[in-house]
């Protein structure tokens, strides 16, 4: 399929992404990402393969776009949401009293 990535046409296939991608260590994830194979790899280092150009010349958007054509998972960076903060003794205790939260 035709894909424009930054401005450039490419024409990606699954197989041609899957042999690009043979032999690539995937980086840390930082942000959204692409299951290749068996691997997880940040979408830009991707791109970055894929159409050999820089990755600041593409967003990771262009790259999701076309991948998930192609058929590819394509997962958001999972955020973890923060722990509620810690009930000090005395709050335990009136929680475990029935007082009211407040006093």
């Amino acid at each position: 399929m035709r894909f424009v990535i930054a401005r450039f046409p490419f024409d990606l296939t699954k197989a041609g992404v899957l042999e690009s991608m043979k032999g690539v260590k995937p980086e840390p994830i930082t942000g959204d990402s692409v299951v290749i194979g068996r691997r997880s790899y940040p979408v830009k280092q991707v791109g970055a393969v894929v159409t050999r150009q820089d990755r600041r010349d593409f967003t990771a958007a262009e790259v999701i776009r076309a991948l998930t054509a192609l058929g590819f998972t394509c997962r958001p960076l999972e955020t973890v949401p923060a722990p509620a903060p810690a009930m000090t003794p005395l709050q335990k205790a009136s929680a475990m009293l029935g007082a009211p939260s407040g006093v």
